[in-house]
């Protein structure tokens, strides 16, 4: 056994491609001597701007001969079959063996593949692991890229070290030979040097200040950066992705601390760092939690003067960005928001549901009436609708123009110097919030009805226009959107119905699409308001569909209806997915959906977490496995005369206190036998948990109810070992199915345990 080294140099390779890279050599590697039949032990692969280099660990010097065996067509097959197993194996026919398989003659080659010096299976490999490279981006480079047929690579290829333990494996690529010489870094050891393989590799070039282990410069970045903030009396602002790009950016990392001019702390802070993180890849200092006048860059050498010439260097370019953010801080804050808003009119959001200004309007509305119903409790319908109206202006600024990842955040401050209050900055700061699984969400009153509008009228308005995700395509981010609604209901504990909040929106953007296609329209439905709003909306639409005389009002009705279900489903997938992520089972999420009529995340998330733990006690397995085969009895007798609708809106004892119907129960109870013991328990079990569970779920006591269908355990259990539920008597057979169906509407109370798997 022995170890093998592949340096491919190349000019500088973007920091951001080097992970992808490191990745894809290794599958390509792994892929080329599997398919050689070469065992691979441990594989190493480092990068820096200048290589690759890959160290694979114990492979073998020769490859196992191997004899492979393949079977023809018999004897007596036509002549075209013979000649295609011919073509196949690449034999002729006096090369064929004959066998006798189960009395018939058939035709077999056999192929005996000698073993071959891993050496020379490495020089096939390396030009065809070099060819078929997946570079995101690519060129050709000298007279050769003239041909279509020519080398690419991510920049040019300048050479190829290759050695198995100590030989060279000789090969070429585009007339680049492989050797053993490689360079070391560009201005401190700048010379030819010379490797011996695998296991001098990393500290050879370490002598010649290259650190070829991209994990080494980031913890030097790391420790560094943070080092030399310290020593200055500040603390580093951690940023990862900076840590990773600079390791990308560098073979020999040096931490240089340097200052800026302190009158540009006036600018946003975030404005600062962002010009620093993106222009010019440099962290920034904090001071007592606040932004310092001070930046840490990575160099790439050990400059003899200390690195002062490279601070210098970086400060005044930093000055030349930071001038820019402060004019556009200072320009901005001379344009109120609402005059910047008025250019919103100019932007097209899509060109299906109108330009931003007309978003920004069905915002302000649906905000406004979130705040008017009480849904978002506590919040002024006249700020959440002011907030709306102005959270998407700082598009229009000069500083989002330049830094687009600053918008809302900009809005914010450019709100809090104009004077418009801090409940109005927020909501504008925040609208955009939680953009990902650790963001913050919004909990201030106006802050969370703008957030919730602004993504309900996005999820709404793409759905109704058939943009929905398909696969892993998601272009307009609406998955993103329903989790941030889902984690802002959730997070915050608001009691709301979540269906009205997407009807709502709905409604508007179907006025919309109407009056953009100059679709006609009843004018009541034109102008539906919080107070005309139905229980459900779909039927809305259905019955406005029916009625319709104009067939693009038709279809935009028919297509709202549509998207309303969709949305229920996208809702349901969405919560299932995020809850996943809290470690809540997605079939009891299902189990709960099931029953209907839930339009309360809090408490059905309440419900499902009592259901979780209570599945995961005995009595729960137990019970649901005694719920499953009770389910399995009645439906394969076809007995479903008492099963819980879908809806969750019939009780088959509704009107047990109705006089009228007094009689009928009567009868209804009234056994034609004497039930057996068993038997006789589990109606007496039934008679007091179902009411306690139901008494339970609307009190919302989920533990309670769980509590109540476990003391049905013990009677099920006992009902099935004890009593024969297919009795010759019809009379007992039909009562004793009836009794199972109770038991399954009284588990319904709780959740529909056919969803739950196990």
């Amino acid at each position: 056994m022995t170890d093998f080294l592949l340096e491919l140099r190349s000019e500088e390779i973007p920091a951001r491609m080097q992970a992808g890279a490191r990745a894809d050599l290794e599958k390509l590697f792994r892929k080329e001597m599997k398919e050689a039949g070469v065992s691979v032990g441990g594989i190493t692969v480092y990068s820096t701007p200048r290589r690759l280099a890959l160290i694979a660990k114990d492979l073998p010097v020769q490859t196992e001969a191997v004899r492979e065996e393949t079977k023809g067509p018999a004897t007596s097959a036509p002549e075209q079959a013979l000649e295609g197993f011919l073509r196949k194996t690449g034999l002729s026919k006096d090369q064929l063996e004959v066998r006798d398989i189960k009395g018939k003659d058939t035709y077999f080659a056999v192929v005996e593949k000698p073993g071959r010096a891993v050496k020379d299976v490495l020089a096939d490999a390396i030009p065809a692991i070099i060819r078929a490279f997946p570079w995101p981006k690519s060129q050709r480079w000298g007279a050769a890229s003239l041909s279509p047929e020519s080398l690419r690579w991510v920049r040019p290829l300048s050479g190829i070290v290759a050695i198995l333990g100590d030989e060279l494996v000789e090969c070429a690529v585009e007339g680049i030979t492989s050797g053993r010489v490689t360079k070391g870094h560009r201005f401190h050891a700048p010379g030819e040097i010379t490797l011996s393989g695998a296991d001098t590799y990393v500290e050879t070039l370490r002598a010649a200040y290259v650190l070829v282990d991209h994990a080494e410069r980031q913890d030097l970045i790391r420790s560094k950066a943070a080092e030399a903030a310290s020593v200055a009396g500040l603390t580093l602002v951690e940023d990862e992705g900076l840590v990773i790009e600079n390791a990308g950016l560098t073979e020999w990392p040096v931490a240089l601390l340097g200052r800026f001019d302190e009158d540009f702390l006036e600018v946003p802070p975030e404005t600062i760092q962002l010009t620093a993180r993106v222009n010019q890849k440099y962290f920034v200092c904090e001071k007592d939690g606040k932004l310092a006048d001070a930046f840490v860059c990575t160099a790439n050498i050990a400059a003899v003067d200390g690195g002062e010439g490279i601070v210098a260097g970086n400060r005044k370019v930093l000055a030349a960005r930071l001038s820019d953010a402060r004019f556009f801080w200072e320009q901005d804050r001379k344009t109120p928001l609402s005059k910047q808003a008025e250019k919103l009119g100019r932007i097209t959001f899509h060109e299906k549901l109108g330009t931003v200004a007309d978003k920004v309007e069905r915002v302000a509305k649906l905000a406004e009436w979130l705040a008017a119903e009480g849904i978002v409790p506590d919040c002024d319908p006249a700020l959440a609708r002011k907030a709306a109206e102005l959270c998407k202006a700082d598009l229009v600024t000069e500083m989002v123009g330049e830094f687009p990842e600053l918008q809302g955040l900009m809005g914010g401050y450019y709100a809090r110097a104009e004077g418009l209050g801090d409940e109005i900055a927020d909501a504008i700061r925040d609208h955009y919030k939680p953009v990902g699984a650790g963001d913050d969400v919004p909990t201030a009153p106006v802050s969370v009805a703008v957030a919730l509008a602004d993504k309900l009228d996005t999820l709404v308005g793409f759905f109704l226009i058939d943009e929905r995700p398909t696969g892993s395509k998601d272009p307009f981010a609406l998955r993103r959107a329903m989790l941030g609604i889902l984690r802002i209901i959730i997070e915050n504990g608001f009691r709301m119905e979540i269906t009205s909040m997407f009807q709502m929106a709905m409604i508007y953007q179907v006025q919309n699409i109407a009056w953009r296609e100059v679709i006609p329209f009843d004018s009541d439905f034109l102008n539906l308001s919080s107070g005309s709003l139905a229980e459900d909306v779909r039927f809305q639409f259905r019955d406005a569909a029916l009625r319709a005389k104009d067939e693009k009002q038709r279809l935009l009705l028919e297509g709202a209806q549509q998207t309303a279900a969709y949305l229920d489903q996208f809702l349901a997938d969405r919560l299932k997915v995020q809850q996943k992520e809290a470690g809540v089972r997605h079939d009891l999420i299902d189990a709960v959906f099931a029953l209907g009529g839930e339009d309360d995340l809090v408490r059905l998330l309440a419900r499902v977490h009592a259901l979780q733990a209570f599945v995961q006690t005995d009595d729960g397995a137990n019970l649901l496995a005694g719920y499953k085969r009770a389910n399995n009895i009645l439906k394969k007798e076809g007995f479903v005369a008492n099963e819980v609708a879908r809806t969750g809106d019939e009780d088959p004892m509704e009107n047990v206190d109705d006089p009228d119907m007094t009689e009928v129960y009567a009868q209804r109870g009234r056994l034609s036998y004497t039930p057996e013991p068993a038997e006789q328990a589990l109606m007496d079990a039934l008679a007091g948990a179902a009411p306690k569970a139901v008494a339970c779920v609307e009190a919302e006591d989920f533990a309670g109810a769980m509590a109540a269908l476990a003391s049905l355990r013990a009677p099920i259990d006992a009902f099935f070992n004890d009593v024969t539920v297919n009795d010759s008597d019809p009379a007992k057979r039909t009562e004793r199915l009836g009794l199972l169906d109770r038991f399954r509407a009284a588990v319904h109370k709780v959740a529909d345990f056919s969803w739950i798997e196990g």
